[in-house]
Order: structure tokens, then C-alpha cells, then sequence
């Protein structure tokens, strides 16, 4: 019996040089999706780069290439191709195996892109036949102005020559002008027309190059030389100035990696020599001098100093770190000098992942943004048709002058481009990103903008969060043993832990002098204790309320807890076989910025609840220490449970530490993790605040509304231009120039609109 032959699908990356806008980037994509064997196409106007998935038996890798070039790009392979195989379930994209977290994130598998791509600047490719002065989607190389690229020298020429023929006017004769337009309008127009005919032959017709071809040439057929050179050099100024726009979003980006050094003392058998960073390998000791930049994500071996992180997370008070402390790449040293221990290569540190994450989240396309995708594949020939019948039925029907209408129709054509339409939300969307980033605020994409944007009610973990998840040992009450031994029984079946809690009974242990020996058989009981045995005793470390089930509580054990836990404080119960052992009294504090925090979110109309699996009377104390809703006492399904019937009322942002709560960050509408860089902040969630502030909330809020006010100016900006002059143009008061300026006009409008948000401070409140 035949068997059906396998196939490999492998996802390939590509740098594409000229992809300045999202119509670009659209133009791409649908001559690429038309390749048989060609899915899941991603493309990044600002990182440059088009990622897909080939299967190689269908279509070659090099026929990808050949198609984007023939459009008028380049591109070159980023990185070497891999099979694509589905991610294990286990796998949250940290390293490591969290158990609940198996399920989550969706959303972190979904833009699992192929990670050790290349994010540098690309060598000199090949010419392919593309390199004259009117090639406009020539890539601009860093550091080389805009006259000095081939679009630049285009607009260069075309003005000269439209200037020239302005002079041939005034000082010679209309006949010697007339043919010194057509000359300014052919050269102008050429290179338009090759690449409007290269997008047609991949199935790509209604583009704004062909749009501008058909309206040069109309304009040339019917007499109108001088507005047609017009309408060729104000295409390619904005082309340039679309070009500008793009670089300076992109320079935002490019302005984190440089915060990394180029070269790093590596110390060996006690001599140090300089090498290249990037070249640092897992295990060398660096030297960091005071005033040095750290080269790579690390932990200190030796040394104590102050680091300022505000390149990593924003946060501009410098804080102490000793040996064993982590340090992050870009970070300052101000103090003294510090061996660090590499344990990432570069580019797997924390500023190149946050770089990798901005530019890969403006692949996860918005809504809105797809909805105008769809839209404008509608749009574009429904305008062609429209200037059709504008041309043909007046003089048809009604005896028009044949002139004037295909006039008419040429400059409804060109007013109806929807280039500043496409372009009015990814432009935004890309500015949000990169100013997010800046801020801390990590927003892995379009989508996730739209649902922060839209949240109506923010769940807090409280462990970590609201707190800061620092507690320490505040009482102990002896009950059944004395003190030491109640410490002793409580820190052996919590060794080997990383909660807080834990690790706070743990150093209580170790600051009294009490001996830490590992209980036998520690076993964690999700979301109750933990048990062991320590010298054949039978131990057990949870809540009261599930100590009951194994104990019993005396009238002096009810009021102690009772007492203890009125005071906001948690308490942990000791039983050892059998018996209530003792009680231990542990705080956590909330974070100074909480309870400001709350009242920012309020302000914003949105509805702040803590989730947490405290007891109810520590959880009320804490929130209503902090003025907002609680709900105490809750199993990590049981936060699931409340999420959902949350998400009932509006759309919900789960805050937690990416750990625990990843159960209920992938129920929420959006997931956000606490997190000063670490890789379940970055890789899990659906966003970060890497300051691990809780005013980072409000201050995220605050930007994807920004974002999407800045959107929603964008959208009305480009139909309102198109509106107005759509009718003035079928109506003879407008022409070609006006047409082509005005789309120009908006087009640069909506893209200067959303660099605003360069600017925007989502920390300031109001």
C-alpha cells in the first residue's frame, strides 16, 4: 500500500531592506501567501525582517527571495532554518518545568519565533538589478542621510527637472516647458511603473504605485505634462519622508541594544584582556569597573555595589547587589568594581530578548488592523472601478468632454490610495511598543494593546504583587513544643523551597541558631502545605484551616490565630504527628506604591480585586489597607473560577508573579507578570512591568488608551482627508497635485500623530 509522502515544514527568517510602511509590508505578504507551500506569514516594518513557514517540496527558499526582490526589496536569509515542531505542552519559554503553567500562555506559543535570529544591521547585498536612483524602497543604511539614499537622490532630480521646466516656462516658451515636464515626469515615473507591473505579475495589482502610474501617464495622454511631473515629485517626497518616519521608530529600538557595551574585561588566571561582548561566553568572569556598563545578563562573584537598572527597567534609584545577586546587561555600575559570572549569551539577554519581543509583538496584527487589511483589499478596487465610471459615463451619457472627466478620474484615483489608512495602526501600534519599552511596560503586540486598553477590572495575586513578596517571621507561638523545635520541624520540610514564605521561615531558622536539616519525603500539597519527616516525627507546615483536618486547635490556638491573622498577618501551622506543634506568624508588607496604585486605577474607572489564597481575614485587612475588593481563601483553580466570572462583568488584566498565577493569567482577557526582567516576566505573560511597580499598571492602561485614541485620530484623519477630497475632485474643484498632496498630507499626518507617542509619559497620572 503507497503511503502518502511526509513533508517538513521549516520557518525561515528573512531581512528585508526598504520596508518602510505597513502598506509595504501588506504588499509582501500577499504576493508571498501566494506561493504554494508558503503559511503563517509574519512581517516587522521595524525590525525589517519576514518570517514564514515553507514546506521546501512545494516552493524553494530561493523563489521567497526572488519574489520580494522582484517587488523592489531586498532580502537576505536572518538565520539559519529550522524544522518546525510543535512546543512541548510542559514548555513555558523560561527553562523550566512549573507544573499548571503547562497550559499557559497560549499567546507565548503563538509568537514562539525562531529566537537566535539575527537583529543586526544586514551586510551589502546583492544589487539585483535595483540599485538606480529611482529604486525608492532602497534600505537607508545607519548614518547615511536621506539625500544620500537613491530615493533621496530621486526627489533630488525630479525637483530639479520640475524646477528647470518652471524656469523654461517663465524664460523661454510653454513648448520647450511642455516637453521639459514630460522629461521630469518619465524619469519620475519609470521606476514607480516597474514595480507597480512587478506586484501585478505576483498577483498584487491595485497598489499605490500602479495607481500613481496610471494617473502619470493619463495625465501625460490628455496634455496635462505640468501637474503630472508635479504629481511624480510629491510621490517621492513622501516616499522619503514615510522613509524618515520609519528610521526614527526604528532608531528608538536601535537605542536599547546600544545601551549594551561592545567590549567586556574578561578575567582569567588572574589577568584581564578585552574582548568582543557579543563573543562572552556562559561561565567567564567579567571585570565591571565603577562607571562601567555590565556587558551580559549575570550574578555577581565578587564585590558589593550599587547598579543603576533604569536601562533594563526603568527605575533610576540605584540598588545594592552582592555575590550571588543577579545583574542585567546595560545596567551601570556606580560604585565599585565587580566580577560578574556570564550566565547568558548576548543575545539572550535581557535587553535583546525585550528588543526581540517589541519588535516580533508588531507581527501579532491588532483587530482593528486586520479589519483594515480586509477592508482595503475591498477598498482599492472598488476606487479603480468608481474612477472608471467617473471617465466613462459622463461623456458616454450626458455628452461630458472626454479631457476633463478622465482628468477627473485620475484624480479620484490617486485621492483614493489608502496609504495613510493601512498605515494609521501598525504606525501607532509601533510607537506604543517602543515607548512601552522605554517605560518598562512590555505589550507583546496590537492585540494585547486593543485589550488593555479595553480593561475594565484588574485581579491582583497578592503574595509578590500588591505585596512585595519579601515576608518575614514575625511571632512564633509554641503551643505542643518549645519555640527553637517548632522552627526546626517548620524549616526541614520547607528546604529546597523558593516560595517566600518558605524562604522566610528559613532564615528565621537560620538568624535563632536553629539547625536546617532536610526533612525525608517532602512532598508538596498544592495550594494546602507541605509534609516530611524529620527524626521519624511526621511533620506538616500549611493554613490553619487545613491544619484542622490533621490537629486540633485548643481555645488558645483559635484566638492566637484569630489574632494573628486580624493583624494582617499570615500564619503557618506546625503539626508534628498529629499534634498542633505551634503557629508561626509571618508578614509581608504591601509595596509602597499600592495604595496609590488602586487610586490611579480608580481614577481610570477601572475596578481593582485582590485573588488570594490567604485566609480571609489577612486578606481583608491587606485590602482594605489598600481600598480595594478581595476575595481570600482561593485555590489556584478557584482564582480560574473567579477570573471567569470577572470576564463576565468586562474584560479582565490578571497581575501576578508568572509563576503561581499562570493558571489565571491565561483565563484573564490579558495576562501582565511582575517582574524586574526575569524570563517568565518576559516569556510567559502577555505583557510585563519590568520596574515591578504596581503603578506600572496604571501607567500601561494609561498608554494602550493612548494608543488606541491615537488610533482612533489616525483612522479619522485618513477618511475625512479621503472624504473631503473624493467629492472636490469628481466635482472638479481639486486636481492632481491636490490629490496626490493630499494623500501625501495624510499619510504624513497620521504617521507624525503617531510618533507623538514617542513622547507620551504613561507614568504621569491625568
Amino acid at each position: 500500500m503507497a503511503t502518502a509522502a511526509k513533508t517538513e515544514t521549516e520557518t525561515l527568517s528573512w531581512k528585508v531592506g526598504g520596508m518602510d510602511c505597513a502598506s509595504c509590508a501588506a504588499k509582501i505578504r500577499g504576493a508571498v501567501e501566494r506561493l504554494p507551500g508558503v503559511s503563517d506569514v509574519r512581517l516587522s516594518v521595524m525590525s525589517e525582517t519576514l518570517t514564514l513557514a515553507l514546506d521546501e517540496s512545494r516552493t524553494r527558499r530561493d523563489a521567497v527571495e526572488k519574489r520580494v526582490v522582484s517587488l523592489g526589496y531586498t532580502a537576505t536569509p536572518a538565520s539559519a532554518p529550522r524544522v518546525a515542531t510543535p512546543e512541548p505542552a510542559s514548555s513555558c519559554g523560561c527553562g523550566h518545568d512549573h507544573g499548571s503553567e503547562e497550559k499557559a500562555h497560549d499567546h507565548a506559543r503563538d509568537h514562539a519565533h525562531d529566537h537566535d535570529r539575527a537583529h543586526g544591521k544586514t551586510g551589502k547585498s546583492a544589487d539585483h538589478g535595483h540599485g538606480l536612483p529611482g529604486h525608492v524602497h532602497e534600505p537607508t543604511p545607519e548614518g547615511v542621510s536621506w539625500y544620500q539614499t537613491g530615493k533621496g537622490r530621486l526627489v533630488l532630480l525630479t525637483g530639479a527637472l520640475l524646477a528647470g521646466a518652471w524656469l523654461a516656462k517663465l524664460a523661454v516658451s510653454d513648448a520647450a516647458a511642455y516637453w521639459a515636464f514630460v522629461v521630469a515626469c518619465v524619469i519620475g515615473v519609470v521606476p514607480v511603473a516597474r514595480r507597480a507591473f512587478a506586484a501585478a505579475r505576483v498577483g498584487e495589482p491595485f497598489t499605490i504605485e500602479m495607481l500613481m502610474t496610471i494617473a502619470a501617464t493619463g495625465a501625460l495622454v490628455i496634455g496635462a505634462a505640468e501637474e503630472a511631473a508635479l504629481v511624480v515629485f510629491l510621490f517621492a517626497v513622501g516616499e522619503v519622508l514615510e522613509g524618515v518616519a520609519a528610521d526614527r521608530a526604528r532608531a528608538s529600538i536601535r537605542a536599547l541594544g546600544d545601551l549594551v557595551p561592545k567590549t567586556a574585561l574578561v578575567e582569567e588566571n588572574g589577568e584581564t584582556r578585552l574582548v568582543d561582548a557579543a563573543a562572552l561566553t556562559v561561565g567567564q568572569i567579567v571585570l565591571v569597573r565603577p562607571g562601567d556598563r555590565i556587558p551580559a545578563d549575570g550574578a555577581i562573584s565578587d564585590g558589593i555595589s550599587g547598579i543603576d537598572e533604569s536601562p533594563v527597567t526603568g527605575e533610576s534609584v540605584p540598588k545594592t547587589k552582592g555575590v550571588g545577586d543577579p545583574v542585567y546587561a546595560g545596567s551601570v555600575n556606580r560604585e565599585a568594581a565587580l566580577r560578574v559570572r556570564v550566565e547568558k549569551a548576548a543575545q539572550d539577554n535581557t535587553i535583546a530578548r525585550i528588543i526581540r519581543l517589541v519588535e516580533e509583538a508588531q507581527e501579532a496584527r491588532a483587530p482593528t488592523e486586520r479589519f483594515i487589511d480586509r477592508f482595503s483589499r475591498i477598498y482599492m478596487p472598488a476606487i479603480v472601478g468608481l474612477a472608471i465610471l467617473v471617465a466613462l459615463v459622463p461623456p458616454l451619457a450626458f455628452g461630458g468632454e472626454w479631457s476633463v472627466w478622465i482628468y477627473r478620474a485620475l484624480a479620484l484615483l490617486l485621492i483614493g490610495c489608502p496609504c495613510a489608512l493601512v498605515i494609521s495602526v501598525p504606525a501607532s501600534i509601533a510607537a506604543a511598543l517602543s515607548t512601552g519599552a522605554r517605560q518598562g511596560l512590555l505589550l507583546k503586540g496590537g492585540v494585547v494593546i486593543e485589550a488593555a486598553a479595553r480593561t475594565g477590572v484588574v485581579a491582583f495575586d497578592k503574595t509578590g504583587t500588591l505585596t512585595a513578596g519579601e515576608p518575614r517571621v514575625t511571632e512564633i507561638v509554641a503551643l505542643g513544643r518549645e519555640e527553637r523545635k517548632v522552627v526546626e520541624l517548620a524549616a526541614a520540610v520547607e528546604t529546597g523551597s523558593s516560595h517566600p514564605l518558605a524562604l522566610a521561615i528559613i532564615a528565621r531558622a537560620k538568624a535563632d541558631g536553629v539547625p536546617v536539616r532536610a526533612a525525608a519525603n517532602a512532598a508538596a500539597i498544592a495550594g494546602k502545605g507541605v509534609t516530611g519527616e524529620l527524626d521519624g516525627i511526621a511533620v506538616f507546615v500549611g493554613a490553619p484551616r487545613h491544619a484542622r483536618d490533621r490537629a486540633s486547635f485548643d481555645a488558645a490556638a483559635l484566638e492566637a490565630v484569630e489574632r494573628l491573622e486580624t493583624a494582617g498577618k499570615t500564619v503557618a501551622a506546625v503539626i508534628a504527628d498529629g499534634e498542633l506543634a505551634g503557629l508561626i506568624a509571618l508578614c509581608d508588607e504591601p509595596r509602597e506604591d499600592a495604595a496609590a496604585a488602586i487610586a490611579e486605577l480608580k481614577a481610570l474607572g477601572v475596578r481593582s480585586v485582590m485573588l488570594t489564597g490567604d485566609n480571609a481575614r489577612t486578606g481583608a485587612a491587606i485590602a482594605g489597607s489598600l481600598g480595594l475588593e478581595h476575595k481570600a481563601e482561593l485555590m489556584p483553580d478557584d482564582k480560574v473560577t473567579a477570573i471567569k466570572a470577572l470576564s463576565r462583568e468586562a474584560p479582565v488584566m490578571m497581575v501576578g508573579d508568572g509563576i503561581n498565577d499562570a493558571p489565571a493569567l491565561a483565563a484573564a482577557t490579558i495576562g501582565v507578570a511582575m517582574g524586574s526582567g526575569t524570563d517568565v516576566a518576559l516569556e510567559t505573560a502577555d505583557g510585563a512591568v519590568l520596574k515591578s511597580r504596581v503603578r506600572d499598571i496604571a501607567a500601561m492602561i494609561r498608554l494602550a488608551r493612548a494608543a488606541m485614541g491615537n488610533i482612533r485620530a489616525n483612522i479619522a484623519i485618513a477618511l475625512g482627508l479621503k472624504a473631503v477630497f473624493l467629492v472636490t475632485s469628481v466635482l472638479g474643484y481639486t486636481g492632481l497635485w491636490v490629490a496626490i498632496l493630499a494623500d501625501t498630507g495624510a499619510t504624513v499626518l497620521v504617521t507624525a500623530n503617531a510618533l507623538r507617542l514617542l513622547r507620551f509619559d504613561a507614568g504621569k497620572a491625568g
